[in-house]
């Protein structure tokens, strides 16, 4: 077996505890259940899953310690990230303003493609450097560096991703059993609101944080 079973298990714990402390990713995909069902956030819980399998390459190719070592690296990453939360909370409150406009004219709200949404779980995931720091500082303390490290580094990280898909699609599907008391459009826009100062506020603490 690539890692102990007595590793197994502590791991998993953090793991969960990690995963649903609220981030980027739950607000994101609130806000796609919001305008476009558990469909549409199920596409972006994929682009998140995929964004977490870029890091967990990431880190068995060394780019996750580059990322740490350097100071630069990490900076351009940080900040690039910061500035997608920003730009997707900004969309957010337009997007609170536009249904709410929608409802006044009967006209419908503008939803994202499913390409759309897979792209910006994934491009939110890629350029959020928590989860590079987290598989660097975490995921490692389980690993046997007697044993082959890739094979654990694999085996850690699906663990993880799976805990994430399990979580974020049973999230997902919580807020949409809240849809009938959320659609309504004032509700709605209020939500959208929360969620863009959410996402924003999660930006530039991203921006500002220090590492």
């Amino acid at each position: 077996m690539p890692v102990p079973l007595e590793q197994l298990l502590p791991f998993l714990v953090g793991s969960i505890l990690v995963t649903v402390v609220p981030g980027a990713d739950m607000a994101l995909v609130t806000r796609q259940v919001l305008i476009g069902g558990t469909s549409l956030a199920q596409r972006t819980i994929f682009g998140n899953l995929t964004g977490l399998v870029v890091h967990a390459t990431a880190l068995a190719i060394g780019l996750s310690a580059l990322l740490v070592a350097s100071a630069e690296a990490y900076t351009v990453v940080k900040l690039a990230g910061a500035a997608y939360l920003v730009f997707l909370g900004v969309q957010a409150l337009l997007s609170a303003r536009l249904a709410r406009t929608a409802a006044e004219t009967l006209a419908p709200a503008r939803v994202p493609s499913t390409r759309t949404a897979y792209v910006q779980g994934l491009v939110s995931t890629v350029l959020n450097p928590k989860p590079a720091l987290l598989f660097l500082t975490f995921l490692p303390q389980f690993v046997d560096r007697d044993a082959p490290v890739v094979p654990q580094v694999g085996l850690l990280a699906g663990i993880h991703i799976v805990i994430g898909f399990v979580w974020l699609t049973a999230y997902a599907s919580m807020v949409s059993h809240m849809h009938a008391a959320i659609a309504r459009p004032r509700v709605k826009a209020a939500l959208e609101r929360v969620t863009g100062v959410v996402l924003i506020a999660l930006g530039v603490r991203v921006a500002v944080a220090h590492r």
